[in-house]
């Protein structure tokens, strides 16, 4: 069972479900078949997270490479797979960042922060599937707290005090943190434009497994898609766009997203340690059933 956020939070009021998903808002398209991508439409998604490691590495000082922890020749998916592992134990307090490239399958970002901010994880990854020419894209900002965002009704309404008693109040305010602070209507706007220029993308047919349901958030992105060179182009901007705005929060020295010394840490960390072993335990699970 996922544990709570932050305790003691004062009852706020709901936020604002979040906006429709454009792709699924939008009638199925009777389109020719899109042409196939030019290549390998890994080499730029990588090319392209390389470049985002880069950048991070050159805002975090502290960022250290892991090398025990990485990769640079394992055999996945029968070709040889790298994985750029590295954290942070400064301000930033990146507790893993994992670049993870399989050439030809699949280009993968992920970064879990440590208890001391509220800055959501990051899951960004990309899987290629010659077989059928598809692309099936995941884009996630993860929440810190824990808001009873599976429980959320048809009508974007979350269960209340009569249902879940005091706790109703904590986890409102935990999505009011997360909407009013992250998820915020412009960004979600951001995202819902570039996705619409997407070719032919359907949402995903994948169902989240459980895990991904306890450690996900409300407006996660999960698509497939022609692999064409306009969608793999458009799939980088929406990586670059996303890990930047990570960057942007995860480097903010404003306070805003530092937790007081105390209680919050204590109680972050607490969630965390419980958190990180779910989202770790939820890509095994994905690499496990689309690697092998």
């Amino acid at each position: 069972q996922r544990a709570g956020g932050d305790g003691g939070a004062a009852p706020a009021a709901a936020p604002s479900p979040p906006a429709a998903d454009p792709v699924a808002a939008q009638p199925a398209t009777t389109a020719a078949p899109a042409a196939a991508v030019g290549g390998d439409p890994i080499a730029l998604l990588d090319s392209s997270q390389a470049a985002l490691v880069d950048k991070i590495a050159a805002a975090i000082p502290d960022l250290e490479a892991k090398p025990d922890l990485s990769w640079t020749g394992e055999t996945l998916a029968g070709t040889q797979a790298t994985l750029d592992a590295r954290d942070a134990p400064g301000p930033a307090n990146v507790a893993w960042l994992g670049s993870v490239c399989i050439p030809g399958k699949l280009s993968s970002l992920t970064i879990f922060n440590g208890p001391l901010t509220d800055v959501p994880h990051l899951l960004s990854r990309c899987l290629y599937d010659k077989e059928n020419n598809q692309l099936q894209f995941a884009l996630d900002f993860r929440p810190r707290a824990y808001g009873a965002y599976e429980m959320v009704d048809a009508q974007g309404n979350y269960p209340g005090p009569e249902e879940l008693g005091r706790k109703a109040f904590e986890y409102s305010g935990a999505r009011s943190d997360f909407f009013n602070k992250f998820a915020t209507t412009e960004l979600q706007a951001e995202f819902n434009i570039m996705a619409k220029s997407l070719e032919d993308a359907t949402p995903s047919a994948i169902q989240p497994s459980e895990l991904d349901l306890l450690t996900g958030s409300p407006v996660a992105i999960s698509l497939t898609m022609p692999a064409t060179d306009q969608n793999a182009k458009i799939l980088s901007e929406m990586r670059e766009k996303a890990a930047e705005t990570w960057l942007e929060w995860a480097t903010d020295d404003s306070g805003e997203h530092a937790h007081r010394p105390g209680a919050p840490i204590n109680t972050q960390y607490v969630y965390d340690a419980k958190m990180r072993q779910n989202a770790y335990l939820a890509l095994r699970d994905y690499y496990t059933s689309t690697l092998g």
